[in-house]
């Protein structure tokens, strides 16, 4: 069910993957969905304010949050790389975001954390949202910081946010990690409506996943979010199996739950085969 809690609501980073598959969900959420990222997203449709901004920006952050009374922050860099870019749009554009969510009196946000929170769990393991974070990667690292960072704006100021560490989400499952991490974009949809729309959110921490009967997450002590899953990585399975090789038990990727993350940047081989 989708209820309309909020007139205008914002979506950073609408023009990425997870941002476009949302733009059009997201019109059941609210009057005016806004729009925002560093890129053209070309004219607004029906129902949509376009803002440019770059996270980066201060001033730009402010003048697409102003006049928001909720914001779902997809924005920033998706992938590990060169620490600069990640500085500027995961360490300062998240505090960009909170800054101006505070000063323009925003009290709810949905920010799009990481499963690489958490990536050097190992893959025999299912962890909750009290484990401690153990990040694979500067990525990782930087939604830590956004995790830690949107605790001290609830602690501080009284602003709720759901940190959702999302999975793999794709329109299907690509490999057999996906498996256990994938989150379907209608399941996303479902998990920040509950988000948006449960009486009493607080500062919450939750997985991003589908009903998939392998997972490594168990989201028990969040049920006060409402988040329930429909869709399932299950009926992938067999074709997923037919067309990849058997893992190899003593890669790291396969080892641990961050998967390739592990290895980008500079890796270090040798001491995660010896852990």
């Amino acid at each position: 069910m989708t209820i309309k809690v909020h007139h205008t609501l914002l979506l950073t980073g609408a023009a990425g993957g997870v941002g476009t598959a949302l733009r059009q969900r997201l019109k059941a959420n609210c009057s005016v969905l806004r729009l925002s990222d560093r890129v053209d997203l070309g004219p607004a449709q029906d129902g949509e304010e376009i803002v440019q901004a770059d996270l980066a920006d201060a001033a730009a952050v402010h003048a697409a949050v102003q006049g928001c009374q909720a914001i779902v922050h997809m924005g920033g860099v998706s992938l590990e790389g060169p620490f600069d870019p990640i500085l500027q749009g995961n360490i300062i554009g998240v505090y960009n975001l909170y800054e101006a969510a505070r000063q323009h009196g925003v009290k709810r946000v949905v920010f799009a954390s990481s499963n690489h929170v958490t990536g050097f769990y190992r893959q025999g393991e299912t962890i909750t949202p009290a484990h401690p974070p153990r990040p694979d990667s500067l990525y990782g690292v930087s939604k830590a910081f956004g995790e830690d960072l949107s605790r001290m704006y609830f602690d501080r100021y009284g602003i709720e946010t759901a940190c959702v560490r999302i999975g793999s989400a794709f329109a299907a499952p690509r490999d057999r990690r996906m498996l256990a991490s994938w989150l379907s974009f209608d399941d996303l949809h479902r998990l920040i409506t509950a988000c948006l729309t449960t009486p009493v959110l607080g500062h919450t921490i939750i997985f991003g996943m589908s009903n998939n009967a392998v997972s490594w997450y168990d989201n028990a002590s969040v049920r006060h979010v409402g988040y329930a899953p429909q869709d399932s990585s299950d009926g992938f399975r067999e074709e997923i199996y037919a067309r990849t090789p058997e893992p190899d038990l003593t890669d790291p990727t396969v080892q641990y739950q961050g998967g390739t993350f592990l290895m980008a940047g500079i890796p270090m081989t040798a001491h995660l085969r010896g852990k």
